[in-house]
């Protein structure tokens, strides 16, 4: 502490403002070192406005290590495909965290359930891939502000769950409740009887016979400002639910792919949505005629994404990951880190 910065300027004498400004241009294993300079620094590190965002994509964690992080202020909390198998010991207060993507990775139930019940404001969540409880589901349903969530693959949790989760979080605007395993037609009703009216971007993919004509009239009566809708492998849907779809004035994009008994003629009756754009239809089009009903519908377009973006933290972007748009600042993953 006694290095001189400049002729006579020490270190000691720089205001915490410019000391904050010099520590937020650092990453998060420098930061991480400064914080063990002095006690003054070790404050400054601390300082919430430096953990705004951070990024543990893949590493090994300790729970009670993420614990303390979370509890520094971070808003905004990428984290999928790690590890956080042991158990939590430490105790903690409630976590500021309003985006968390912790999709595919590796962690004990009771853990999670430990983190998820001190988040209250949380905006945006994946949980993509992970085994949960009712009483995870549960707790989810104390973010009354969730604008986003994604469940896709998850499992462990029942249809009553799914009921109170979406009674509570009124103000989605993109879910995705794809492939759940475990999930039996009573968790499909249940789900579709409690959607809100915000849902704009929905996918109900994967329930192949578990998700009836029934059902998807029940949706579109609860979600007529649907943009864009999933409903692939739903192998229960043939072309007399058309009909539903003409309900929804805002609907752009429509995905019914390997719907098997809808006769691929038929499908240019959807061509006369007025707000359509893009059509996925992959298995049902034999290739040899794919193009001919591309030229029968000349203003959609056809098959052009293979994968769903619904509710979805991040697409595979491995030079810009980012979380829901968010570019997260700390990171183990900065170059002149490594």
């Amino acid at each position: 502490m006694d290095q001189i910065l400049f002729p006579s300027v020490s270190w000691d004498s720089l205001p915490d403002e410019l000391l904050l400004g010099i520590f937020s241009c650092l990453c998060l294993p420098e930061l991480l070192r400064v914080s063990g300079v002095c006690k003054r620094w070790y404050r400054l590190s601390l300082d919430e406005s430096l953990w705004q965002s951070l990024d543990l994509a893949g590493k090994n964690l300790h729970p009670d290590v993420t614990v303390r992080l979370l509890s520094r202020g971070v808003i905004a909390f990428r984290c999928p495909r790690s590890f956080m198998e042991q158990p939590l010991g430490e105790s903690f207060s409630s976590f500021r965290v309003q985006h968390m993507d912790l999709s595919n990775s590796v962690i004990n139930v009771s853990n999670l359930h430990g983190i998820l019940s001190e988040c209250s404001k949380l905006q945006n969540l994946s949980l993509e891939g992970l085994q949960l409880s009712d009483p995870i589901v549960n707790t989810l349903s104390q973010n009354e502000n969730l604008v986003r969530l994604n469940l896709c693959g998850c499992s462990g949790f029942s249809e009553s769950a799914v009921a109170t989760l979406l009674s509570k979080c009124c103000r989605l605007d993109e879910l995705n409740l794809s492939w759940c395993f475990e999930f039996t037609e009573k968790h499909v009703q249940a789900a579709v009887a409690h959607l809100s009216a915000t849902i704009t971007q929905l996918n109900l993919s994967g329930y192949r016979k578990n998700l009836q004509k029934t059902d998807l009239c029940t949706l579109i009566k609860r979600c007529p400002n649907l943009v864009r809708l999933d409903l692939s492998d739903s192998i229960m849907l043939k072309n007399d639910c058309f009909p539903e779809f003409f309900q929804l004035n805002y609907l752009q994009h429509l995905s019914l792919s390997r719907c098997y008994d809808i006769i691929p003629e038929t499908l240019l009756e959807l061509g006369e949505i007025p707000t359509l754009k893009t059509l996925q239809v992959f298995g049902i089009v034999p290739d040899a005629t794919l193009q001919l009903l591309r030229e029968a519908l000349p203003h959609l377009q056809i098959n052009c994404a293979y994968f769903t973006t619904i509710a979805r933290p991040t697409m595979d972007n491995k030079k810009n990951p980012e979380i829901w748009g968010i570019k997260c600042r700390l990171t183990l993953q900065k170059p002149s880190c490594v």
